[in-house]
């Protein structure tokens, strides 16, 4: 432990503030960008120079968020992907509402419970055919498109065939991660041939070409959903499934459906912050804001024991819930209106020692009943909040033959416990990380925004949250600031936490402020890399124009005209 506390004083204190700026934000590497026709955020400065220019075409919020998340999964492949699913939440300034859209994708309808069991599996392994589920980002597209494009499919996808057909230069962080994924995904059949053409992975700055992925999104354009659904690109992906012991079927494949779905919201402090219904996680957003309400967090000021303390605390309560009753809500009628009350809030405030870290907490007593994120703005007031993943990094490892991406693994996330609300079932969602935000103000819209990071994502959506409200940061700042990180809460997948789990703070926080949580009961690590990759765009509602954030973190970009 006392080498730990001197580690962690030395990261406190170096790089505990960004440089020195003459506007005084204490953690703001940059200053925001600030525009008045159109903006975009995204983690890859490529997919946001794409979203520009197609908002400058004349093309909306919708059609660029489209055309940025085909080009993220080239050129960040180590995130997302046409192998994964995607959840969207959209600000229609024609109506006036925020629209929700659940783009993720079922387990095979032939692989059952019993075949786990019988396999002697106690879990459902991470990568390889087990745990891949239909991939729903590309119906998520057209679903998209079908409700709110303007332009048509062939020009929105058009830059990201170009990129992959005529190379892009990969950029810092992203090399790293996927030198990284191949050390573990090159035993895949056909992960070699995609995106280790020259025997390994691409370096910094080297220009990587993915043709097959150009091909298959060529082929989407002209023929739209069905194109990737049915057809030889379905019979591709099954056939291959099917070879190495997977279950994704052409049947799968053909009845996958998105869902239109109803944001839900809780009022923190006059502002309204929407996330999406399970089966995703973003409720465990707004269960920690709800019972943190209840607290003055200005008074205790950013980084204090006091409120690192609280939040964790908080954190522990709202993601017992998560582990146990957030799942497919075909199959689980989760109550979310009872878990995001006030009256359930202040239940779960009772249980929250302010002097004491909590060794393990039950979920509460219910009435009856690595991804990419980015968002995009346009001239008219449109506005979207999208997250899109592979899960684990570059997902499952499986890499069909000729189509120049991977499936995703987001089936692991399922539990083997029978009972279980998120347990394994043919044909059902699983339990979902990512999750796309929004908040409002008086009916307007007011910030659009979201951060990477599996766990991270909500912790991570209550803090920016605080940050903005409570503690009066910019966009900039509040995606800046050292965030705190807990791990080892019980999961949906079965995992109890034990021992009260592990807190970890990002450096730029004071050793006294650790030293304090270390004698409160906290059990304190060190983390490098874990603390997810923030993305916003706020309307600025007197000056009519927006601001745009993109954090240090990734290799992000946030840039408007």
């Amino acid at each position: 432990m006392k080498k730990f506390i001197v580690a962690l004083l030395l990261a406190s204190t170096i790089g505990a503030t960004a440089q020195d700026r003459i506007t005084g934000h204490k953690f703001a590497t940059r200053s925001e960008v600030i525009a008045q026709h159109g903006m975009a955020a995204t983690s890859q400065p490529l997919a946001t120079q794409v979203a520009l220019d197609i908002l400058k075409k004349g093309g909306n919020a919708i059609d660029a968020a489209i055309a940025a998340n085909a080009v993220l999964g080239l050129v960040e492949p180590t995130g997302n992907g046409i192998g994964g699913d995607l959840f969207a939440i959209v600000w229609d300034s024609k109506t006036q509402k925020l629209h929700g859209l659940n783009a993720s994708g079922r387990s095979p309808y032939d692989l059952t419970l019993e075949y786990f069991k019988n396999n002697g599996y106690k879990s459902i392994p991470a990568y390889g055919p087990l745990p891949v589920s239909v991939p729903g980002a590309v119906d998520g597209w057209f679903e998209l498109h079908e409700k709110f494009g303007s332009l048509g499919m062939q020009e929105i996808l058009q830059p990201a065939i170009d990129y992959a057909n005529n190379g892009f230069p990969v950029s810092e962080l992203i090399a790293w991660y996927m030198e990284r994924g191949a050390a573990n995904l090159q035993r895949f059949p056909g992960f070699k041939e995609v995106y280790m053409p020259n025997g390994s992975t691409p370096k910094k700055g080297e220009v990587f070409k993915n043709p097959a992925l150009g091909s298959t999104l060529d082929k989407i354009a002209k023929g739209g959903r069905d194109a990737f659904y049915k057809g030889p690109v379905a019979k591709t992906i099954a056939d291959y499934m099917e070879t190495l012991g997977g279950f994704l079927s052409e049947k799968d494949l053909a009845d996958h459906t998105s869902e239109w779905v109803e944001p839900v919201s809780v009022n923190y402090r006059g502002y309204d912050v929407w996330e999406l219904p399970p089966n995703g996680q973003g409720i465990a957003a707004l269960q920690q804001l709800k019972i943190l309400e209840g607290y003055d967090l200005k008074s205790m000021g950013f980084g204090s024991a006091e409120y690192i303390h609280t939040f964790t605390e908080a954190k522990k309560l709202a993601f017992e819930d998560r582990a146990k009753f957030y799942a497919d809500m075909d199959f689980y009628k989760t109550p979310v209106d009872w878990l995001i009350s006030d009256e359930y809030a202040a239940e779960r405030r009772e249980l929250i020692n302010p002097n004491r870290a909590a060794r393990s907490v039950p979920a509460g007593r219910l009435k009856d009943g690595d991804t990419i994120y980015m968002t995009v703005a346009d001239k008219d007031g449109n506005m979207v909040s999208l997250i899109q993943s592979n899960y684990r990094g570059m997902g499952s490892g499986m890499t069909p033959p000729g189509l120049g991406f991977i499936l995703q693994d987001r089936g692991e996330l399922f539990s083997l416990e029978e009972g279980h609300a998120n347990v394994y079932a043919p044909h059902k969602r699983p339990f979902h990380t990512i999750i796309p935000a929004f908040i409002t103000k008086d009916g307007k819209p007011w910030v659009s925004f979201g951060l990477m990071g599996g766990a991270t994502q909500p912790q991570g959506h209550a803090q920016i949250v605080i940050n903005l409200i409570d503690f009066g940061m910019n966009l900039q700042e509040a995606g800046d600031a050292p965030r705190i990180l807990h791990t080892g809460s019980s999961q949906p997948t079965g995992e109890v936490m034990t021992n009260g789990g592990t807190l970890q703070l990002e450096s730029g926080i004071d050793y006294e402020v650790i030293r304090k949580l270390v004698l409160m009961g906290h059990r304190m690590s060190w983390n490098v890399g874990s603390y997810g990759g923030y993305q916003a765009i706020m309307w600025d509602d007197k000056n009519k124009v927006y601001y745009g954030a993109s954090e240090s973190r990734k290799d992000g970009q946030a840039a408007g005209y």
